[in-house]
C-alpha cells in the first residue's frame, strides 16, 4: 500500500512541476452552419493540451485566453469535430458541417487515451449524445442492447445487466462499469447494479463498450469487458436541461391488474465563470411498476418430468416460494409445502432517485481540480440464488480528482447502505412457519412448523383424520392449510413486515454497510520520451465489510480487503503512421492472492486513411469477490465457506475433511453392513477406504487468454464496415464443493483413513462444507461479429450488425464451468433521419436473438429455456425551436411480446412513453 501511495504522489509531483507560466492571449471567433450560416449556440471550443475553453453563445461566439500558437478543437453533437492551428488573436470564423456520428469517433476506452476508433487496436463500440438522443429505447442503458456482442438480462424494471462475449449472469462481476473513471459497484453486491445507480440520459456525453478481456489496463473486474460511461462536462455542457417523461406499461400482460404508468423526471443545470470554475447539478426520479415474474412452471427436480405439473403434490412452482420445502412421505410420496406467489411478497413499486453535483475548477491552463458527489436511492428486483428485492437500497459516491494535459490523480469512495432489503423466498418460507397449527390446534413454533404440517398432511391423508377422506392429496393438503394466513390479511402484511427487519437465518432482512476506497492515477510520459508513446499508471483500493454478521464473519470486527496494481503501456509508430504497435502490462495483487501478470500487445496496419487493420492478443483475470472470499454463513445443515485462507481459520474444513462423493460412498457400504447385522466398529473399519480426502485449494483468479483479428473500414466516406474474430480461453474458474470435516485427523501417518474419524463422520461431529474453490478445467469461446453503417442521401442512415458464438465445452467437467448463458446468434438493424424534416425525425432499431438453455442458482443450475425473441423499438421527434423542446414519441417492444431473457427473471412487456426534453442552448 505505502509504495503504490508513493507512486501516486510522486506522478502528482512529476504533473505539478510541468506547470509553466505563460502569456495568454484573448482570442475570440465565431461559429456557423455550413449550410445555413446560421450562428451555432452551445458549440465547445477547447485548446488542444490544455483546460482551456469556452462555449458559443446564442450568436456563436466565443472568447477564450490561452497562448498563441494554440490548436483548438471545435465540437458539437450532429456536427464533424474541427481542428484548427490558430496563431494570432484576429477575429476567426469557423464553418461546421453535420456529421455521421458513428463513421469516425473519437474513443479514450481501448487505450486510455484519445485516438480515432477506426485505429482503436481493440474492438470497441461507441454511442455518443446524439445517439443517446435519438435511441427509441427508453433510456440509454437500455438502447446498448443493440451494440454488437453485447447481451442483456432484465431482472427489474429499474435493473439490467449486461455481458459481452459468454458466460452470463444476473449479477456479473466479470464485467466492470466505470462512470468518469469511478467504478460504479455497491462493493457488498460485488457487481454494478446495471444503471440504478448510474447518470440520467440528460447528463451522459458517451458510452464505450469494450467486447472481452480489459484486465491488462484496468484491472481484475473488467475480465469480460467494460463500459465507460463520461457524463457532461460543465464547462462544455451549459445551461439549463429539463427532461419530463410519461409512460405505460402492463398493458395486456394476462393480469387482471390492468395497465400501469411510469414517471421520470430529470433536471440539469451547470454554469462556468470566466473560464476558471464551473458546476454543474442533476436531480432524477423515476417511479413505476415492476414486471411481474409470474412464471409457475413446474420444475421440481425430484419428480419426473412427465409426473410435474399442477397436479403434482411435490410442485416447485418456479415463481411461487415456500413450495421448495418438501419431504418424500412413507408410502405416499413427494410432498411439497403450500407456497405464496411472488406478487404477494415482492415490492413491485419501484424508483430510482439520483442527485448529482460536480464542481470544478481550473488552477491553470494545465491543471484541473474536481469534486464530485453522487447520492442514488432506489428498488429493484435482482434474480440470483433466490429472487431479491434491493429495497430503498442507498448508494453514495464522493470522487476528487486533479488531472492535467497529460495525467491524472483521483481518489473515490462507494458506500452502500442497505437496511430494507429482503429475500423474497426465505420470506415465503418464514411466512410459512408463522401459522401451523398441530393435531390439537395448537400453533407450533417456527422450528417445528415444516415438520408438524407434513404430520398433517399424512395423517389426513392417511385416512387418521375424522372426517377428511383418505388417500386424497387435495383434502390432505387443505386439512395442513388449516390456518394459513392470506395475502393481503392484515396477519400477512404483520408477519411480511416483521420478517422483513428480521435479519440472518430466522428472516428475510439484509443488512450490508459495506464500502470501498480508492484511489489511482496515471501519468503519460509521451512528450518526455519522445520515441515512442508511454503511460504509466497504478491504483490502491481497500474494502470495507459490514453485514453485521448476517453475511460475512464481521461482526465486531474489521474485516478488509486490500489490492493494488501498475500498469504500463507503450506504443509506436512506424512506416509513416501506417503500423502501430502497443503494447501493455499490469501486475496486480491482492493481499490473500498471489500476484498476477496481465500482458496484451497489439498492431493496427493503415495501409490508407480509411481502412485499418487489426489483431491483438489479450489476456484477463477475475479477483475472487469479497463475498467469495468471506462469505461465512452457517445455515443448519451445511456452513458456506469463502475461499480466503484467513476466513477458515480454525475451522480445518480445507486441510481435513473427505469428499462428499466419497462420504455418500462409504456411508451407503456402511449402512449395507450394519443392516446385516455386522457390528458398528466392525463395519466403520470394512468400508472406512472407500473414503477420500479432499484435496480443495483455496480461491485464486479466473484467468483467460484471447486472440483476435480484426478491419475496420470507411468506403466512399458513407458506408463504415467493421468486423472481427476472436478465439479465448478460459481455465481456474471459481466453482463450490462440499465437503465433510471430521474432528480427528482423516489421515493416519502411514496415509491410510483414520478410523476414529471415519466414525466420527457418522455422528454429531460431522460438519458439511460447502468451499469456494477453483476448477481446473479449461473451455474456449470462439466468435464472430460484424457491423455496417451506411449513410444515405437526405439524412437517413442504416446499420446493422451480427455476432456469432460458439462455445467449447470440449473434456472438461459441466459442473465446474460457470453457465455460458448466451445466444449463439444475435443482430440488431437500425434506421432513422434525425433530420427529416427541420423538426421531424425518427428511429427504428430491432433487435433478434436465438434460443439458449440458461443455467442459474435461481433453479438450483437446472436449465430452463430461453425462447428466441426479438423486440422493435421506435421513436418520432419534433422539434419546438421557439420552446427550445423536443417532444419525442416511443416505445421499447412497442409489439408487446412478453419476453423472458433469464429464467426464472420477469417477462418483459411493451413501453410506452412520451417526453418534452428542454435544453436552453437547444443543442
Amino acid at each position: 500500500m505505502k509504495k503504490h501511495l508513493l507512486l501516486l504522489s510522486l506522478l502528482l509531483c512529476i504533473a505539478c512541476l510541468q506547470v509553466t507560466l505563460a502569456q495568454s492571449t484573448k482570442i475570440q471567433g465565431h461559429i456557423f452552419d455550413n449550410e445555413s450560416q446560421k450562428p451555432v449556440s452551445g458549440a465547445s471550443v477547447s485548446v488542444k493540451g490544455k483546460n482551456t475553453g469556452a462555449v458559443t453563445n446564442a450568436d456563436g461566439l466565443f472568447e477564450l485566453n490561452t497562448s498563441l500558437p494554440a490548436t483548438l478543437v471545435i465540437s458539437l453533437v450532429g456536427y464533424a469535430r474541427q481542428e484548427a492551428v490558430v496563431a494570432s488573436a484576429e477575429n476567426l470564423r469557423f464553418n461546421l458541417v453535420p456529421a455521421i456520428e458513428e463513421l469516425n469517433q473519437v474513443v479514450v476506452t481501448a487505450s486510455r487515451v484519445e485516438e480515432s476508433i477506426l485505429r482503436s487496436p481493440v474492438s470497441i463500440e461507441k454511442m455518443d449524445a446524439r445517439a443517446i438522443q435519438q435511441t427509441p429505447s427508453a433510456n440509454f442503458y437500455d438502447g446498448l442492447i443493440n451494440m454488437k456482442s453485447l447481451d442483456m438480462v432484465t431482472s427489474s424494471l429499474t435493473y439490467k445487466q449486461i455481458n459481452t462475449r459468454g458466460f452470463n449472469t444476473t449479477g456479473n462481476s466479470r464485467f466492470l462499469q466505470l462512470v468518469d473513471g469511478v467504478d460504479n459497484q455497491p462493493s457488498g453486491l460485488g457487481f454494478a447494479m446495471g444503471n440504478l445507480f448510474g447518470p440520467h440520459d440528460i447528463d451522459v456525453e458517451s458510452a464505450e463498450l469494450i467486447p472481452g478481456a480489459a484486465s491488462a489496463l484496468y484491472g481484475p473486474i473488467a475480465f469480460n469487458g467494460m463500459l465507460n460511461t463520461r457524463t457532461k462536462n460543465a464547462f462544455e455542457y451549459q445551461g439549463l436541461s429539463a427532461q419530463t417523461k410519461f409512460g405505460v406499461n402492463h398493458i395486456n400482460d394476462g393480469t387482471d391488474l390492468g395497465a400501469k404508468p411510469m414517471y421520470d423526471l430529470a433536471v440539469r443545470y451547470a454554469k462556468a465563470f470566466n473560464n476558471k470554475f464551473a458546476f454543474k447539478v442533476n436531480a432524477s426520479y423515476l417511479k413505476g411498476t415492476d414486471w411481474y415474474a409470474n412464471d409457475y412452471t413446474d420444475i421440481d427436480p425430484n419428480t419426473l418430468a412427465a409426473n410435474r405439473g399442477p397436479n403434482n403434490p411435490g410442485k416447485n412452482q418456479l415463481n411461487i416460494y415456500g413450495d421448495e420445502v418438501a419431504q418424500t412421505l412413507p408410502e405416499i410420496g413427494r410432498v411439497s409445502r403450500t407456497g405464496y406467489e411472488e406478487k404477494d411478497l415482492a415490492t413491485y413499486g419501484v424508483y430510482s432517485l439520483k442527485l448529482n453535483a460536480a464542481l470544478h475548477y481550473r488552477i491553470t491552463d494545465k491543471l484541473e481540480v474536481i469534486y464530485q458527489g453522487n447520492f442514488n436511492q432506489g428498488t429493484a428486483q435482482y434474480t440470483g440464488s433466490n429472487r431479491f428485492v434491493i429495497n430503498d437500497f442507498k448508494f453514495i459516491q464522493h470522487k476528487l480528482e486533479l488531472k492535467g494535459s497529460n495525467f491524472y490523480v483521483r481518489g473515490y469512495s462507494n458506500q452502500e447502505i442497505s437496511t430494507n432489503s429482503y429475500n423474497t423466498r426465505a420470506l415465503g418460507q418464514h411466512i410459512n412457519r408463522t401459522w401451523v397449527k398441530d393435531l390439537n390446534g395448537a400453533t407450533v413454533s417456527p422450528d417445528k412448523a415444516d415438520a408438524t404440517w407434513f404430520e398433517r398432511y399424512a395423517a389426513a391423508y392417511n385416512g387418521a383424520v375424522t372426517g377428511i377422506i383418505n388417500k386424497d392429496h387435495n383434502t390432505a393438503r387443505s386439512f395442513a392449510d388449516e390456518g394459513r394466513i392470506l395475502p393481503g390479511s392484515d396477519a400477512f402484511n404483520s408477519s411480511k413486515d416483521l420478517l422483513i427487519k428480521t435479519r440472518g437465518l430466522s428472516g428475510a432482512g439484509i443488512l450490508s454497510e459495506c464500502s470501498l476506497r480508492h484511489v489511482e492515477g496515471m501519468y503519460d510520459f509521451s512528450s518526455a520520451v519522445k520515441v515512442f508513446n508511454l503511460q504509466i499508471g497504478g491504483n490502491y483500493r481497500k474494502y470495507y465489510l459490514d453485514t453485521g454478521g448476517t453475511l460475512f464473519d464481521d461482526k465486531d470486527k474489521n474485516l478488509t480487503n486490500e489490492e493494488y496494481g501498475v500498469f504500463a503501456q507503450a506504443s509506436k509508430s512506424l512506416w509513416k503512421e501506417r503500423l502501430k504497435f502497443t503494447v501493455s502490462g499490469r501486475y496486480d495483487t491482492n493481499e490473500n492472492f498471489d500476484g498476477r501478470f496481465t500482458p496484451r500487445a497489439s498492431a493496427v496496419f493503415s495501409p490508407t486513411e480509411n481502412h485499418h487493420f487489426r489483431a491483438s492478443y489479450q489476456t484477463g483475470f477475475r479477483n475472487p469477490t469479497v463475498a467469495d472470499q468471506f462469505i461465512k454463513l452457517n445455515v443448519g445443515p451445511i456452513i458456506i465457506l469463502g475461499g480466503a485462507p484467513v476466513n477458515s481459520q480454525g475451522l480445518n474444513a480445507y486441510e481435513n475433511s473427505v469428499t462428499i462423493a466419497s462420504f455418500g460412498a462409504f456411508a451407503g457400504a456402511f449402512g449395507a453392513d450394519m443392516a446385516k447385522g455386522t457390528p458398528f466398529p466392525q463395519a466403520v473399519a470394512n468400508n472406512k477406504d472407500k473414503l477420500v480426502k479432499s484435496n480443495v485449494p483455496y480461491i485464486k483468479s479466473e484467468k483467460v487468454k484471447s486472440f483476435e483479428i480484426g478491419y475496420k473500414g470507411l468506403i466512399s466516406k458513407k458506408l463504415l464496415f467493421d468486423v472481427n474474430y476472436y478465439y479465448s480461453q478460459y481455465t481456474d474458474f471459481m466453482i463450490n464443493t462440499v465437503v465433510a470435516r471430521a474432528k480427528s485427523d482423516i489421515l493416519l501417518a502411514n496415509g491410510s483413513v483414520n478410523p476414529a474419524a471415519a466414525a466420527e463422520l457418522l455422528g454429531a461431529d460431522r460438519q458439511l462444507f460447502q468451499l469456494y474453490t477453483n476448477a481446473a478445467d479449461q473451455v474456449s469461446i470462439q466468435g464472430v461479429s460484424a457491423g455496417v453503417t451506411y449513410s444515405l442521401p437526405r439524412n437517413f442512415k442504416l446499420s446493422g450488425n451480427a455476432t456469432w458464438i460458439d462455445f467449447n465445452i470440449g473434456e472438461a467437467d459441466q459442473n465446474n464451468i460457470p453457465a455460458f448463458n448466451t445466444p449463439e446468434w444475435k443482430s440488431n438493424v437500425i434506421f432513422g433521419n434525425p433530420r427529416l424534416t427541420d423538426k421531424l425525425g425518427f428511429n427504428i432499431a430491432w433487435h433478434w436473438q436465438t434460443a439458449f438453455e440458461w443455467y442459474g442458482t435461481f433453479t438450483e443450475n437446472n436449465p430452463g429455456k430461453v425462447q428466441a425473441y426479438n423486440l422493435l423499438d421506435a421513436q418520432v421527434s419534433y422539434r419546438i425551436p421557439s420552446l427550445k423542446t423536443t417532444v419525442k414519441v416511443g416505445g421499447s417492444n412497442i409489439t408487446n411480446k412478453y419476453i423472458v431473457q433469464a429464467y426464472g427473471s420477469p417477462a418483459v412487456g411493451g413501453l410506452y412513453y412520451v417526453s418534452l426534453n428542454f435544453d436552453q442552448l437547444f443543442r
